[in-house]
């Protein structure tokens, strides 16, 4: 019985090695990027990175000062370029069983909270007059 109960218990740790190992593979990315010789992704910032349970796949989060939506698609296209020697760092400089596939996704959460700090300022602005 004993045995059967701790089975059923979750480990209240799994979730801790996904962030460890998220913040580590956003640390080595970031480092990494330094390395890289492209104009695409000089003024780009690492924000996050999510790995998943199984830690087969990390979305990586990113932010830059160009906020258009091409402006996007080509950091995406040049992280996509350089996907394979990041990955390679990253599995160079980690211990995993598996490097994970690295995906690029910008970061809206900066972009939100603008755009809504920006209505509010404006609807603050209305009521004032």
């Amino acid at each position: 019985m004993a045995r059967r109960n701790q089975r059923l218990q979750t480990d209240h740790r799994a979730g801790h090695r996904e962030a460890r190992v998220g913040e580590l593979i956003r640390r080595i990315v970031a480092e990494s990027m330094e390395e890289l010789d492209d104009e695409r992704l000089s003024m780009v910032s690492i924000t996050g990175c999510e790995v998943g349970r199984d830690l087969h796949r990390a979305v990586i989060w990113f932010t830059s000062l160009d906020t258009s939506e091409t402006g996007d698609l080509t950091i995406v296209e040049a992280f996509d370029e350089h996907a394979r020697r990041l990955r390679r760092s990253v599995g160079d400089q980690t211990r995993l069983r598996r490097t994970p596939e690295l995906v690029f996704r910008p970061d809206m959460t900066l972009r939100s909270a603008e755009r809504i700090e920006r209505i509010l300022e404006s609807e603050s602005g209305d009521t004032k007059a």
